[in-house]
């Protein structure tokens, strides 16, 4: 199955900003976080239908790269993009400036499944994730 990914557009805030309008390092996962929403829409598998079907996904693992940072009013584009299913859930990122397409960011997260009845994690992927991936077009 080809990678699927979901990209979206955020300008950056006034509140995003340091007194230098940089953005703040910790604002970067709220991005990750709206693409990745994206991403699982994409999927059919948002977060309240991950939790209808008995699985939580915790966040395990983090990491972003910072090779320029962003600034007030930027328009930056925030793809998400699926690696890796299998066992998890990893999701690359990138943040680009909208215009130039200049690369700002890099990152991704790890999201292991987890029965929400035992909260044992689970080794494999969930069928009501398996399903909805082969359905994605």
């Amino acid at each position: 199955m080809p990678r699927l990914s979901a990209t979206l557009d955020v300008d950056v805030p006034f509140f995003d900003v340091d007194a230098m309008d940089i953005v703040w390092h910790g604002h970067y996962v709220k991005y990750f976080e709206l693409a990745r929403c994206a991403l699982l829409e994409r999927i059919d598998y948002n977060y309240p239908q991950m939790k209808a079907s008995g699985i939580e996904w915790p966040v395990v693992d983090l990491r972003i790269r910072y090779p320029r940072p962003a600034r007030f009013n930027q328009r930056l584009r925030v793809r998400a993009t699926l690696t890796d299913w299998e066992s998890r859930l990893r999701i690359a990122y990138e943040v680009v400036d909208a215009e130039s397409g200049a690369r700002l960011t890099r990152g991704h997260t790890v999201q292991v499944p987890v029965d929400m009845a035992s909260g044992k994690r689970l080794s494999h992927c969930p069928d009501a994730l398996l399903t909805r991936l082969e359905n994605v077009t």
